[in-house]
């Protein structure tokens, strides 16, 4: 299946991966729906930054995901969905865990069967590696068991489940996405590398941060989007999950000090106590096995290994270090 000339639909369009998957979906030559979660203020996320051209291309639909009549509208035809509407910060699913089953279980549970009603062409729905929780065994391969170490993670598992009962039950066409460590522009300060960032285009010489040691797969978000292009375009991704990661790994630390050495600063770190994870809570090591991608996709990340990452963060550095982009960000607060 390829997507040009399809019209699709892609949920969490205003977010980080969304708005960056919106605008390369318009580039391939898709007919694109975006679903942006409905707020007063009409905002429509990142997709409010994106050119022009993009915006109209676009068919904008305002709605929450948690609502099934909302979803089912919004899918109406639509031959492929990519599902990435979610709550997706670890700190915050401490907070208020009932969101996260709202939203990402009941969620992707509206997506699946307004899919399977309207007999959709393909689902990708993503999931993330935070399923897998501490590494039991490196590189991850997909058949790694899966450990709900957080409340968002434990909504992930739940909603990938559903996901994949649709395929297994109904013959839904459902394939799983599984990104690792998605960065680059646009994305929260919520995460580490837009933390180390900001903190340091503004003048902190003194990076506030939680745990360093832990080993992360980050995978620049042109990669990730390549990614979910391709899984949509294989058949043979149906029913299957896929891990979308560079197959490096590198611990929160070491990637803290190369930002530091690309941004020509001497840093230090300090370890902040709301920015550490529970003990048990936190992943301790996370390395992607992309092999099943490469195998059935013919995808693989064009920003891997050390060099990968370092053209990757100067990409992300040149973006942030933007005044009008900085200004965007409160880099002295902690983002929950």
């Amino acid at each position: 299946m390829k997507l040009q000339g399809r019209k699709v639909l892609v949920t969490g369009a205003d977010g980080f991966i969304g708005s960056h998957l919106t605008e390369y979906l318009v580039s391939q030559g898709a007919q694109v729906r975006a679903f942006v979660y409905y707020n007063s203020f009409n905002s429509w996320g990142w997709l409010d930054e994106v050119d022009d051209r993009i915006k109209r291309s676009i068919d904008v639909f305002n709605g929450d995901i948690r609502d099934p009549h909302g979803v089912r509208i919004a899918m109406q035809g639509c031959t492929v969905v990519f599902h990435l509407a979610a709550l997706i910060a670890i700190p915050y699913s401490y907070h208020s865990p009932d969101t996260y089953i709202d939203t990402n279980v009941k969620g992707t549970l509206n997506v699946v069967q307004a899919a399977r009603d309207l007999d959709v062409e393909r689902v990708i729905h993503t999931s993330t590696s935070e399923v897998y929780g501490s590494a039991r065994f490196v590189p991850i391969t997909e058949e790694h068991p899966l450990q709900g170490q957080s409340p968002y993670s434990a909504s992930k598992i739940g909603a990938d489940q559903i996901a994949t009962s649709f395929f297994l039950s109904f013959q839904t066409p459902v394939a799983v996405i599984r990104p690792f460590n998605t960065y680059g522009p646009r994305q929260s300060a919520r995460a580490v590398i837009p933390t180390i960032i900001t903190q340091i285009a503004s003048g902190a010489r003194q990076i506030q941060l939680g745990a360093t040691h832990p080993t992360r797969d980050f995978n620049f978000i042109r990669d990730t989007v390549r990614g979910f292009v391709a899984v949509a375009e294989c058949d043979a991704a149906l029913g299957r999950v896929i891990n979308i990661g560079s197959n490096y790994e590198i611990s929160v630390g070491d990637t803290a000090r190369m930002i530091g050495e690309l941004m020509n600063r001497q840093i230090e770190f300090k370890a902040e106590t709301q920015r550490l994870r529970p003990p048990g809570s936190e992943v301790e090591r996370l390395w992607a096995d992309n092999s099943r991608a490469r195998e059935l996709t013919g995808w693989t990340p064009e920003y891997a290994g050390i060099d990968g990452l370092r053209r990757g963060l100067r990409e992300t550095i040149a973006w942030f270090a933007d005044p009008n982009n900085l200004r965007r960000y409160k880099a002295g607060s902690y983002n929950i």
